[in-house]
């Protein structure tokens, strides 16, 4: 039977009015540039998904780490693919990866590291609108997650207006 668009991809908190919580959110929102906190939310569930994975391949391999890698090489060649582990870590890492891990990997995050916008938000916006390629194929989808090979090949549309290097809004410095 098909879910059809009813299917969330986050769990919301579950006391929604807790000061701390509600201000770490919204140091990330910023710091990230997220449109809201539905973004977050969805990183953090991600992110519960990759623990429970690691902690089910660890309990069927009762502990032993080199099995567990074994029985998860898929799954952990994902995350080092993405960025999110790297070559050396093995799979107890993930029980202790922190949702900025996540958040760092997204297309947004690595444009905006790039210098392709002088903020998060500028970087999303030439994103959305359709002014950024990855690997020469443009995606307009700013939580597009950036595997580490291609990370070199985010740049600016080459019939975009912002590849002009004399462009306006184009951050001093950069490719």
């Amino acid at each position: 039977m098909a879910t059809g668009n009813n299917t969330k991809f986050y769990e919301t908190p579950n006391h929604p009015f807790q000061g701390e919580r509600i201000a770490q959110e919204g140091d990330l929102l910023g710091r990230y540039g997220l449109k809201n906190k539905q973004e977050l939310w969805r990183a953090q569930s991600q992110l519960r998904e990759f623990r429970r994975e690691a902690r089910r391949l660890l309990g069927n391999a009762q502990g032993d780490i080199d099995v567990a890698e074994q029985q998860g090489s898929e799954f952990l060649g994902r995350l080092r693919r993405l960025g999110i582990l790297s070559e050396n870590d093995d799979i107890s890492q993930v029980l202790s990866l922190d949702v900025t891990d996540l958040l760092e990997r997204r297309l947004q995050t690595v444009a905006y590291r790039k210098g392709l916008g002088h903020t998060p938000k500028q970087a999303r916006q030439f994103i959305v609108h359709g002014h950024v390629t990855v690997d020469g194929a443009r995606v307009t989808v700013p939580s597009q997650k950036v595997e580490v090979d291609d990370e070199g090949s985010v740049s600016f549309d080459e019939n975009s207006p912002l590849a002009d290097d004399l462009h306006p809004e184009r951050a001093e410095g950069q490719e």
